[in-house]
């Protein structure tokens, strides 16, 4: 049950049938007179805009039967004997990475000194029968490798864990395979009731992935203002807490990188439940297309001056059809001077140089005062995996830029 909340976070607490729950604020927990300790405890959480953080927890000590899971026995403060324990081994920080999207991969760390370390996955949405949802619930299954090394349990807490998460529930199934061979133990747990009804899950699907090692490269042209087209490569460099650093080459055109490798720019982008969001940028190159002029002297070297130009986030965290946002961020406009609204469309089937994409449609009115090249309709096509495969801008000086992914 949940045993307080105040603001983005909030405590749940258990107990066994023959045991009280925990009071809320109590801050102790009594563990004497049985034998075993009965099974009650409180588990703490945060809900951040980077996903679900594990702040603190507390119980009983675990049976003596149980695998001890530090270097010592004494006031060893780690547990795998409640089913919580079970979800929170090895990932606290962050439990659940936010936006939850089908191939999200992150690391984290668990137990009470970060020994434990996990690397988890989501697996995308699956049907799950449990006691609680006889018929079935869609959850999302997030499989982590969880690692620990050097207690005395060892490797009891080392391990395959899979926790099934449903929207506006929470874990409602849980099964670690511990290491140890083929007569190794499995852990199993299953929501028996509850008083929450699931909700629809949001789309799961990741349309701009932030992952080391994608590369995409781009044709742009535009008949008015290019002379012939500029084909640029865009990559993912590097990837910290889901915070990227994307950088642009340039291969051959009129728009020459002046940085070292050829690189015209590079840019910075955040995966939060706010959306996907341009943090920064900086370029530079030696052009010798004539654009015309944008407010606060920015100008369109790459693909993505334009695909981010005018006000953020790039994306809504779940993408879905009709959602629609409006320029209003002081920082953006003070950037850009740009008003507008943008729109998701829906999924589409497009066709590019590099292939055919089930692509998400993103639609974008922008009206940039002074500057008809920087106002107009911009539509962008985003691919699951791949991110940017089209972008159509009719700009209001009557020129069309058209960027595709050829490779």
């Amino acid at each position: 049950m949940v045993q307080q909340q105040q603001g983005p976070n909030f405590t749940l607490a258990w107990a066994d049938q023959s045991n009280h729950l925990p009071t809320a604020g109590s801050g102790s927990i009594s563990c004497t007179g049985s034998e075993p300790p009965p099974d009650v405890g409180t588990v703490s959480f945060e809900e951040s805009g980077a996903g679900l953080i594990n702040t603190n927890w507390n119980s009983c000590p675990p049976p003596a039967s149980m695998p001890i899971l530090c270097a010592t026995p004494v006031q060893c403060p780690n547990s795998l004997a409640s089913t919580f324990f079970n979800v929170i081994w090895g990932d606290r920080v962050p439990l659940l990475s936010e936006p939850l999207l089908q191939g999200l991969t992150w690391n984290a760390t668990g137990g009470a000194g970060n020994e434990v370390a996990s690397t988890s996955e989501d697996l995308g949405l699956q049907l799950v029968k449990v006691p609680a949802f006889p018929q079935g619930v869609l959850a999302a299954a997030v499989q982590s490798n969880v690692v620990q090394a050097g207690a005395l349990g060892d490797p009891y807490g080392s391990g395959i864990r899979t926790v099934w998460w449903a929207h506006g529930v929470g874990p409602v199934k849980v099964v670690f395979q511990h290491e140890g061979g083929s007569s190794a133990p499995i852990t199993s747990a299953y929501l028996r009731s509850t008083n929450l009804t699931p909700s629809n899950p949001p789309p799961d699907q990741d349309y701009f992935p932030l992952k080391v090692g994608i590369a995409n490269t781009y044709r742009w042209t535009n008949r008015k203002h290019l002379t012939q087209p500029v084909v640029e490569q865009l990559s993912v460099a590097a990837v910290a807490n889901r915070t990227a650093r994307i950088s642009v080459r340039s291969i051959s055109g009129p728009v020459r990188g002046a940085l070292k490798g050829g690189v015209i720019g590079e840019y910075g982008f955040t995966a939060r439940l706010e959306g996907v969001t341009n943090l920064w940028g900086t370029t530079a190159a030696r052009s010798l297309a004539k654009f015309p002029p944008l407010s606060n002297h920015r100008s369109f070297l790459t693909p993505v001056d334009m695909m981010v130009y005018g006000f953020n986030p790039l994306l809504p965290a779940y993408p879905a059809v009709g959602t629609t946002w409006k320029s209003g961020n002081p920082r953006s406009f003070k950037e850009y001077g740009v008003t507008g609204t943008t729109k998701v469309i829906g999924v589409r089937s497009v066709t590019v140089p590099a292939g055919t994409f089930q692509a998400l449609e993103v639609q974008s009115q922008l009206s940039n005062a002074g500057h008809p090249f920087g106002s107009g309709l911009r539509t962008c096509w985003f691919a699951v995996g791949r991110g940017l495969v089209k972008m159509l801008f009719r700009h209001r000086d009557g020129s069309v830029s058209l960027v595709q992914l050829i490779k």
